[in-house]
């Protein structure tokens, strides 16, 4: 495996621009050496505008050089060809740490260290690839029934000595583990995907990068076009013609703490702008302590907490967001707070806001936000069709298992 320090880029020849070019419609760009177009795949269109770049019509781009050798000649034409044909015999990439990592295929060992990649390869259906996983996997048997059979490296910080016992070709995981392992294990193709949907659109280039590592990427344009996409176009369909005055203003606490929210940048502002609300605290920093007077102050018309203790696919009773609601309702310093006097409180499972099935919780927001307008739009369903789809393995039913969000009309 060889890998590749992201100043290569600059380094090796000055034809190598680091650029996006324009007019490209494409939501995001797939950062994958071969792209040559900065699309989001890697197609005939990327050997014509290589074609483009040698006989001297074009500039080159960042991900034009397709075998990394520092020009842009011929062998990347049919480097290109390859990939597309799904038998090319080296991938490099930039991963979510913005790291340029060279792997080795076809991949037979992997070595997942986050919940949200073992979540990924069970999608892609890939788990007989998977020889070890980290502790939360495990700790999560009942999503993940899978995991009892495979041998843990620990938990966090990764311990790169357990890992290389099992002889990875490939080791998956967020950036927040993978950054401590690069300089530990040279010889082993690591990738950092995050998954955790700050965007729609970076969820969507790891998925589809994850595709094209692993040659599952018909699996993953599916469940992008009839899952993910299917329903937060749905959603955006409905709020985005909305006007300001239209779209209330929301307070989210989070899992950690009393007055705990966030701010621009982070994945509840993402979702809150999908369902069509305004983040009270949306002119803050991603992640930030807040306190009762500037909630009082901003009065929002909807409040939500998150929850991470007692909840989602082990639970068996709505106890813990009752309890937690209730909570919020009997604030005496919010007692006058327009969502406290008029009961929109709810409660969801974090677990719902990450991964794979964070269209699911983007759809409880919608329905709490703007219950006129998504009264068609069934949650459960639309739960039980990502479990039976997409969760090979998992015998779970939504309609008579787990606690995922309160009040929930359908399931009480």
């Amino acid at each position: 495996m060889s890998k590749l320090p992201l100043l290569f880029l600059f380094l090796l020849t000055p034809i190598v621009l680091l650029a996006i070019m324009p007019g490209f419609a494409s939501d995001f760009t797939l950062e994958i050496f071969g792209n040559a177009n900065m699309d989001d795949t890697v197609d005939e269109m990327d050997i014509t505008y290589v074609e483009e770049i040698i006989s001297g019509n074009k500039e080159a781009t960042e991900l034009a050089d397709a075998n990394c050798d520092g020009k842009i000649d011929e062998s990347d034409l049919d480097q290109i060809r390859r990939i597309i044909a799904g038998d090319e015999e080296n991938l490099t990439i930039i991963d979510s740490y913005k790291r340029v990592v060279t792997i080795k295929k076809p991949v037979e060992r992997i070595v997942s260290i986050s919940i949200y990649n073992f979540e990924a390869l069970r999608m892609l259906g890939e788990l007989d690839r998977v020889v070890a996983i980290e502790n939360n996997a495990k700790e999560k048997g009942l999503y993940f029934p899978q995991a009892a059979e495979l041998p843990s490296i620990g938990g966090y910080p990764p311990n790169a000595e357990a890992i290389l016992k099992f002889q990875p070709d490939l080791l998956l995981g967020a950036t927040s583990w993978t950054k401590e392992l690069y300089d530990e294990l040279p010889d082993i193709s690591i990738v950092g995907l995050d998954f955790t949907s700050k965007t729609p659109f970076s969820f969507a280039e790891e998925t589809t990068k994850l595709g094209y590592i692993l040659n599952s990427r018909d699996v993953a344009e599916e469940y992008l076009d009839n899952f993910e996409n299917k329903y937060i176009k749905t959603i955006e369909d409905q709020t985005e013609a909305l006007s300001d005055e239209e779209k209330p203003k929301v307070y989210v606490e989070s899992s950690s703490g009393k007055y705990k929210t966030s701010g621009n940048g982070s994945g509840v502002q993402t979702f809150l702008e999908i369902a069509g609300g305004r983040n009270i605290f949306q002119d803050s920093p991603s992640y930030l302590e807040a306190d009762a007077e500037s909630v009082i102050e901003r009065n929002p018309e909807i409040i939500i907490k998150y929850l991470r203790d007692g909840v989602g696919y082990p639970a068996d009773n709505f106890s813990v967001m009752r309890d937690a609601r209730d909570e919020i309702l009997n604030r005496p310093e919010l007692a006058d707070v327009t969502a406290v006097k008029e009961g929109r409180v709810y409660i969801i499972d974090e677990g719902l806001s990450y991964g794979f099935d964070h269209p699911i919780a983007v759809a409880y927001i919608a329905k709490w936000l703007h219950p006129e307008l998504f009264e068609e739009l069934d949650t459960l369903a639309m739960h039980q069709e990502f479990i039976d789809k997409y969760c090979p393995g998992l015998d779970f039913d939504v309609y008579k298992q787990g606690t995922f969000a309160y009040p929930d009309e359908s399931r009480l």
